[in-house]
Formats: C-alpha cells, sequence, structure tokens
C-alpha cells in the first residue's frame, strides 16, 4: 500500500533542505539517479553523489563517495535509489553518522517499513515510493501536465 504525503509536509521537507546525499546514483545519463541528481543540484541544492562502483569521479559538483560515512559534514536529507531490500543498511549507516538528518526519501518503487520506523523513532521524516524531482516540479509550478494550453482563446465570430 502506497502512503500519503501531504503537500504542506513534502514542501515542508524540500523547502528546508540544502544538502541531500543521493545513495545509488549513476553516471550513466539516461538513468534516473542521474537525472534527479542533476536537476537537484541545478535547482542550487548541494548534491553528494554516494556509489562505491563509482567512488573518486567527480559528477553534480562533487566527489562521488563509496558510502555515508565517508561524507564530511552533515547533510538534511538521504535519497535512496537502492532496491527496497537494501535499504534498512543504509539507513542505519544514515542514523549512525548523521546526527542532524532531517529526512529519509526512498525513490519511486522504493519501500521499507523497517527502516521506516527506525527512521521515524529517532525523529525523522520519510517519505517513500516518491520522488523529490517530480514532487518539486509539482509544488512548485514547474510540472506542466498534458501539454495543452489551457489559456482562454477569444474569438469572434
Amino acid at each position: 500500500m502506497m502512503e500519503q504525503y501531504s503537500d504542506s509536509f513534502l514542501r515542508k521537507i524540500l523547502t528546508r533542505t540544502k544538502r541531500i546525499a543521493i545513495v545509488g546514483v549513476s553516471m550513466n545519463d539516461v538513468r534516473p539517479s542521474f537525472y534527479v541528481a542533476r536537476y537537484l543540484r541545478l535547482k542550487g541544492f548541494d548534491v553528494i553523489p554516494v556509489n562505491p562502483g563509482h567512488a573518486g569521479k567527480t559528477a553534480f559538483g562533487g566527489t562521488v563517495v563509496a558510502s555515508l560515512s565517508e561524507i564530511e559534514g552533515g547533510v538534511d536529507m538521504v535519497d535512496i535509489f537502492r532496491r527496497s531490500e537494501h535499504v534498512a543498511p543504509i539507513v542505519d549507516e544514515a542514523l549512525n553518522v548523521f546526527p542532524d538528518l532531517q529526512t529519509i526519501w526512498m525513490q519511486i518503487g522504493v519501500q521499507n517499513d523497517e527502516a521506516a520506523r527506525a527512521a521515524r523513532a529517532r525523529g525523522l521524516d520519510v517519505v517513500m515510493n516518491r520522488c523529490p524531482k517530480i514532487e518539486y516540479q509539482r509544488l512548485f509550478g514547474e510540472l506542466r501536465m498534458g501539454g495543452f494550453n489551457t489559456g482562454v482563446i477569444s474569438s469572434k465570430l
């Protein structure tokens, strides 16, 4: 069952967030994790790419790190692009290394209720099965639905 989140809840998260660790980021520009990270960077978020297979490479204005524990300084949000069964250890690591972490965000198709409970028990906000890029576009007026002009057209016959 998909959890429901109010627009005000999602807007609060996206407004207060400044620094995001993106776990499972790809260097392949057609993968969702790549274009979500790029979009968030273009919107002014400080994006920290996390992927052990690409550690040391440069992406999105920073160096890819192998794990959350390699990130210097804190992050406000951990955005997870990993299969649901791999989420719990990522959340555990995040809770251990970021004392001021505010949000765990699991991408579309990613849901781990056990990890969500652990994060909520520590006072964090949790979002599952959603994409921050899509929510940002929707909530801040950048999403154009259907491509139709909805303006009023006046004509005289």
